[in-house]
């Protein structure tokens, strides 16, 4: 394989540059035009966006519980390349980290502020149960398994395989040699459009977060200059990062973001009311598994509310969008692991700390607003960034824990950035393992620039739109390449089956060898040559 860049490369960064010129120039155009499609999308397809990562979470618990669960991701008996503890770190860093960080108060306290289809009274009780159990199912199985299906694809193909990383390899059991034409480069770009937007809006998520932070502990303003003013402060510090490799770079970043974070998970379970968030969390996670089926496929012909839209289906494209990224990257670190072993990381042991994180801060949230007079719920209609840095002021040391916290954040920006660069380089220099760095650089400079057209041209609710967008066209093409694996995994099968019907047949016919010559022939029989007899038992005793 050649790590030059080719036809994907310049295809993807003309396509960009359509977005990003006009964006600079016509800000509120883009906005307006944004905003019409979106509505177009939702309307119309809303629908899908539930029913195919409904279908994703599925798929991916029907591998891992059949006889593919066996199927190591590389060689048979290869050991991993990772250690556990490492992996699921930069799974999980890499993964959905800021939006953990930002959403994590914000959400709960939208829905106690405004329930869900005004399934309760608002700040009651029954609206912070619903709050509750709508963040844990934004944020449980149905978001990991778009992850998983990309990451399985990829790693079967690149380690199990020994083809190029490339998302067009995924679907050469289905489209065959086309995949090295014009259909496959088409579908690689597709990949890099929807991980450039999917990662631009985690970034601009995270300048929004900062931004909020450096408010509560500083004298700094909010507002658009500021956040380009962090964002361009982060982007130094990232860019430097890409230069680094995989191992010394994303790896240590994502052990310190994971020790981190357990840091202040931890002092905020036990210096905040301990009792009420595990009371929370077993009560939500009652009602998450008890209602999954129900909200999986909920929509709003009756009344026309618009809070699926705003809500559940932002997330579904917001992880469709990332999921190229981040599933081709979890891809890149999962070799040696089953197929079963994969998804139980991917969508079992983050799901399990995403559960931790929201009722650990988002029902310390919901206590200080219900029993001791907080204003969080107003704090975040106004601003929804600045609930989490509202919330941290009720508990002690609040300025050495919200400057850790802004820590935390900055990391796991960085991680998601620096881990980027690395896929957009895989994309696009033919599935090298390792990209050129000029390449890294270049793609880090996009990363940044298309985040600072959607900070420009809209803030939170720019990133949001231009998220759903992005992701229509890669969800149906996952679709497609969740078939495209399953045939693999059966044509896999079904070659291990006929390997082993012939062997058995072979050793058949070596036995019956071995019969006539420990048995004296009768009338009839004919003696074998003793030359081919010898080198049938030899045969046998090595199968045997």
């Amino acid at each position: 394989m050649s790590g030059r860049p080719g036809w994907v490369f310049y295809m993807s960064l003309l396509l960009l540059a359509g977005f990003v010129v006009p964006g600079i120039i016509m800000p509120e155009h883009l906005s307006i035009w944004a905003d019409q499609a979106l509505a177009f999308t939702t309307r119309h397809f809303g629908w899908l966006y539930l029913f195919a990562t409904t279908g994703f979470l599925v798929f991916c618990i029907s591998l891992a519980a059949s006889n593919y669960g066996r199927i190591r991701l590389g060689a048979d008996g290869e050991a991993a390349e990772f250690s556990y503890t490492a992996w699921l770190g930069m799974i999980f860093s890499a993964g959905m980290g800021v939006g953990l960080v930002f959403w994590a108060v914000a959400e709960p306290m939208s829905h106690f502020v405004s329930p869900p289809f005004g399934g309760a009274e608002p700040r009651s009780p029954q609206a912070a149960g619903l709050a509750m159990q709508y963040s844990l199912f934004h944020w449980g199985f149905h978001q990991w398994a778009n992850f998983a299906v990309v990451g399985l694809a990829i790693a079967y193909v690149r380690f199990r395989q020994q083809r190029p990383g490339l998302i067009s390899e995924a679907f050469r059991s289905t489209l065959g040699d086309r995949v090295d034409g014009s259909a496959g480069h088409a579908i690689n770009v597709l990949a890099v459009i929807s991980t450039v937007f999917g990662v631009a809006t985690t970034l601009g998520l995270g300048v929004i977060q900062i931004n909020s932070g450096l408010v509560s502990i500083g004298d700094i303003g909010f507002g658009t200059h500021q956040q380009l003013a962090i964002l361009g402060g982060v982007a130094i510090i990232f860019l430097l990062c890409a230069l680094a490799p995989l191992e010394s770079g994303v790896r240590y970043i994502s052990n310190l973001n994971m020790l981190l974070a357990g840091i202040l998970l931890i002092f905020v379970f036990f210096a905040g009311p301990t009792d009420f968030i595990t009371a929370v969390m077993t009560n939500a996670l009652g009602d998450y598994f008890g209602n999954m089926v129900g909200m999986s496929l909920v929509m709003t012909p009756y009344t026309g509310d618009d809070w699926v839209e705003r809500w559940t289906i932002f997330y579904w494209a917001w992880g469709l969008s990332w999921a190229p990224f981040v599933g081709s990257f979890i891809a890149r670190i999962s070799r040696g692991r089953t197929i079963r072993e994969f998804v139980v990381g991917v969508i079992g042991m983050p799901v399990l700390l995403s559960v931790l994180w929201f009722s650990t801060f988002g029902g310390s949230a919901l206590y200080f607003e219900m029993y001791e007079g907080a204003s969080l719920g107003e704090a975040v209609s106004r601003e929804m960034s600045s609930g989490l840095f509202a919330t941290l002021e009720y508990l002690p040391g609040t300025t050495i824990v919200s400057a850790l916290m802004l820590v935390l954040i900055t990391l796991f920006v960085i991680t998601s950035a620096n881990s980027a660069t690395f896929v957009l380089g895989m994309f696009t220099s033919k599935g090298v393992l390792t990209p050129k760095r000029w390449l890294r650089l270049i793609w880090g400079v996009v990363q940044v620039m298309v985040a600072g057209v959607l900070l420009f041209s809209g803030g939170l609710k720019a990133l949001q739109t231009i998220s759903i967008l992005a992701a229509f066209p890669f969800m149906i093409l996952m679709v497609f390449m969740a078939i495209a694996l399953l045939k693999s995994l059966r044509n896999e099968q079904r070659q291990l089956e006929l390997h082993e019907a012939m062997t058995h047949e072979r050793l058949l016919r070596l036995l019956e060898a071995n019969d006539h010559l420990s048995c004296p022939p009768t009338d009839g029989d004919v003696v074998p040559n003793q030359a081919a007899v010898e080198q049938a038992i030899k045969d046998k005793g090595t199968i045997e």
